[in-house]
């Protein structure tokens, strides 16, 4: 199946210790490098999103930058 440009999908399998691995590519794409920190966001009806914590602190920054100006 063709696969839209920038769209990925991967599959990683949860440990017992409830540990998942993010795949090389994925990390390598998104530059995640060991110690970083990711958070998990999570809706019962969409699923779960996996965005590094600089990604949502430089957005909550805009979203109160936006704020600032009105």
């Amino acid at each position: 199946m063709p696969s839209s440009e920038g769209k990925y999908a991967w599959t990683a399998t949860v440990g017992e210790k409830g540990q998942i691995v993010i795949p090389k590519q994925a990390r390598d794409i998104f530059g995640i490098n060991p110690g970083d920190t990711v958070m998990l966001l999570g809706d019962v009806e969409r699923g779960l999103a996996i965005p590094l914590k600089s990604s949502i602190a430089e957005y909550m920054r805009k979203v109160f930058e936006d704020k600032d100006d009105e």
